[in-house]
């Protein structure tokens, strides 16, 4: 495992950064000439809300390109400074999803991107996380429960499994909290019984996922 110094972990928070707050979701509703997806349902630019549209294609656009961005964030940092540069790059993608300057710092929620992030770091963790969100999106077809349970899950599972660093453990620890905080909103829907369903289309703006 390559070494990263703090200068590598300095230049790889911009590259990280810069990758994940490009906005597939305003990107390919806009080339597809369904207008903004701000515009639409929750407001949201992540792949919930894309859904929404009733395109299904848009929305699985949206999911890999939100996913792959941070992706390629770590394995670019990886492969020019190190693991811990990675792991920065990682998690700065994420912040870039949520806070993209280019749209005034109002970004998504963080799921797909954190995937990507983990799909990066250690590939089969990822598998566990998108396991238990396809396994609570089945039970309950509430999309942002799915998220939060394979947000547990990811760093439990990086905890203990031996050859993955600590290191690793915490920063995705970190963006669960993170997570949990953006989805705050979804947690108290979810506790009245009013939070939107997998695929139920909106019209409206809400404050929902």
């Amino acid at each position: 495992m390559t070494n990263s110094t703090a200068l590598d972990i300095v230049a790889a928070i911009p590259l990280g950064y810069l990758l994940g707050s490009i906005p597939f979701g305003v990107l390919v509703t806009r080339l597809a000439g369904v207008g903004d997806v701000r515009n639409i349902g929750s407001g949201n630019i992540g792949t919930t809300n894309v859904l929404r549209t009733g395109r299904r294609d848009l929305a699985a656009a949206t999911l890999i390109g939100d996913m792959l961005k941070a992706t390629a964030a770590v394995i670019i940092a990886r492969q020019l400074w190190g693991e811990a540069a990675a792991l920065a790059a990682g998690a700065a993608a994420f912040v870039g999803h949520v806070y993209p300057v280019w749209l005034r710092f109002k970004g998504g929620k963080g799921v797909a991107t954190y995937l990507g992030a983990l799909i990066g770091v250690a590939w089969p963790i990822a598998l566990i996380f998108a396991a238990v969100w396809i396994g609570v999106a089945a039970a309950t077809r509430y999309s942002s429960a799915s998220a939060l349970a394979a947000s547990v899950a990811a760093p439990v599972m990086l905890a203990v499994v031996s050859r993955h660093p600590t290191s690793a453990a915490v920063v995705f620890a970190a963006l669960s909290v993170a997570l949990w905080v953006m989805h705050r909103d979804n947690i108290a829907r979810l506790m009245q019984g009013r939070e939107s369903r997998i695929g139920q289309r909106s019209e409206q703006p809400s404050s929902g996922a």
